[in-house]
């Protein structure tokens, strides 16, 4: 057996400790060769381009990114297994677009990965602290739970960014009808609400204006902004946006029936809740309240009769 003095071992630690800063400032230092052609013109697509946002975002200092390399084609592996167990990968970019999440389906399913492991760790913590039998199905249990809790958040965000659209579209069609109305284009209108509007709808209402100003057709664009979304009273206004510029009819009246329209669906939806919520406020009220009322009406009276008064 090998013994390593105390001074050893602190000339290890600091050797590695110095080994690493100095990989991170060297990591962290501009390079001076001349950059490729994406990197030039990646500036100019960051509004309407994931890849270039992605390319111009500055590396991480340090070693973890030469960690990253040694462990990716493993972390390749396991979430391709994923992918094939799980399925869904469809649905979990269309997902991940509701939800506003720059993420990709490779970036989620590692996350799942990450998830996975850290249940995984609890359990086996867990079951070594309880000293069960049962440690492998603990351990198993909640690293599953853990990559199912992972898509979980994923649905309930993309959830909530559909209901905060819900609740922002009949607003931003009545700008928009009375841009119209005042005489400008739809997409002056659109530029307008957009560049005044703080939600996320004139957030995406703002990347088609982006995409239009780059040279795509206008109808394309907003179809396919309400293809990636999904959101019913989206898509029907678009069809009938579109609809309209085929035919020439005016956008106005049509821009001021579908927010009638999306006003009277979010009243249904809000009496909807409203009866769902009154239905929940009565279980408190039957199952907490009610009794402790008839425990204390009975109460007395029984003490009374015990007593013999």
């Amino acid at each position: 057996m090998v013994r390593v003095s105390g001074s050893l071992a602190w000339a290890l630690v600091a050797g590695v400790t110095l080994g690493v800063g100095l990989w991170s400032i060297a990591s962290a230092t501009p390079r001076l060769s001349r950059p490729r052609l994406a990197r030039r013109v990646a500036p100019y697509l960051q509004d309407v381009s994931p890849g270039a946002r992605e390319l111009l975002a500055p590396a991480p200092p340090g070693p973890l990114s030469v960690i990253g390399l040694l462990i990716e084609p493993s972390a390749a592996r396991a979430r391709q297994l994923l992918g094939v167990l799980l399925g869904g990968s469809d649905l979990i970019a269309i997902r991940l677009r509701q939800s506003g999440s720059a993420l990709s389906v490779e970036r989620f399913r590692s996350q799942q990965l990450i998830f996975g492991l850290v249940g995984l760790a609890v359990g086996t913590a867990v079951a070594l602290v309880v000293r069960t039998p049962f440690a492998f199905a603990i351990a198993a249990v909640l690293g599953i739970g853990g990559v199912f809790l992972r898509d979980y958040l994923l649905q309930r965000a993309a959830t909530r960014r559909l209901a905060r659209l819900a609740e922002e579209f009949p607003v931003i069609l009545e700008f928009l009808t009375l841009s119209l109305s005042a005489g400008e284009g739809i997409v002056d209108a659109l530029r307008r609400v957009s560049r005044i509007g703080v939600g996320d709808l004139s957030r995406e209402l703002s990347s088609v204006v982006t995409a239009v100003g780059t040279g795509l057709p206008f109808g394309e664009t907003l179809t396919a902004l309400s293809r990636e979304l999904r959101l019913p009273p989206l898509t029907r206004c678009v069809e009938q946006i579109v609809g309209a510029l085929d035919r020439g009819t005016p956008l106005a009246e049509v821009l001021r029936a579908q927010a009638q329209d999306s006003r009277d669906d979010f009243k249904r939806q809000l009496l909807e809740t409203a009866g769902r919520k009154e239905i929940a406020m009565l279980f408190p009220l039957v199952f907490l309240i009610l009794p402790v009322t008839i425990l204390f009406a009975i109460f007395p009276g029984v003490v009374v009769l015990e007593v013999g008064l």
